[in-house]
């Protein structure tokens, strides 16, 4: 994965691809944090942000977990870039690199223990989250984030690490540690 502007030297007719940039990963972040989280700025713990990323990267899979919990879901949303399964469930390796590019950039602090992490929007992260709602090019992606509040935003990391493992033992349960999730 890298910044955008390190793609200057690539040439042309190099496909580029979304999956390899930063700022792209980043911006969902954003975007997530703002409509997935408290009061649209926090997420109490790596786990729920993950598993939240989770349901919002693989629609399919929402649409499955939602209609466990008696509502509907989204499955026409976009699906987004990969992720492996991890001790506890749904991981992207390169959420440390992509949170310290956020914080490195001044739009989210991270405080909390070794155990337990609060990531919250700072003031020009939320800024800069409207921003990116306000694009048509997330559109699509933020009517999904919305749904998926709505119906698994007030569950803890765990409850959806749990959830995750429960429907869905044969995509995500049965792979090995850092096989890739689809």
């Amino acid at each position: 994965m890298k910044r955008l502007r390190e793609f200057a030297d690539v040439p042309v007719s190099r496909l580029l691809v979304a999956e390899e940039v930063m700022e792209l990963h980043a911006a969902r972040l954003l975007l997530l944090f703002r409509h997935c989280g408290m009061k649209g700025q926090r997420i109490d713990s790596l786990t729920k942000m993950a598993k939240l990323d989770f349901f919002v990267r693989y629609p399919a899979f929402f649409a499955v977990a939602a209609a466990a919990e008696g509502k509907a879901g989204t499955p026409e949303a976009t699906e987004e870039s990969r992720m492996v399964r991890y001790r506890y469930g749904p991981w992207d390796d390169r959420y440390y690199q992509l949170l310290s590019y956020l914080e490195a950039h001044g739009l989210l602090v991270v405080s909390g223990t070794r155990i337990s992490f609060q990531l919250e929007l700072t003031d020009e992260g939320v800024g800069v989250a409207e921003e990116l709602t306000e694009s048509p090019s997330f559109e699509k992606l933020v009517v999904h984030m919305k749904q998926v509040k709505k119906v698994l935003g007030g569950k803890s990391g765990t409850r959806l690490k749990n959830l995750i493992y429960e429907l869905f033992e044969r995509e995500v349960g049965e792979r090995s540690l850092g096989e890739v999730i689809e």
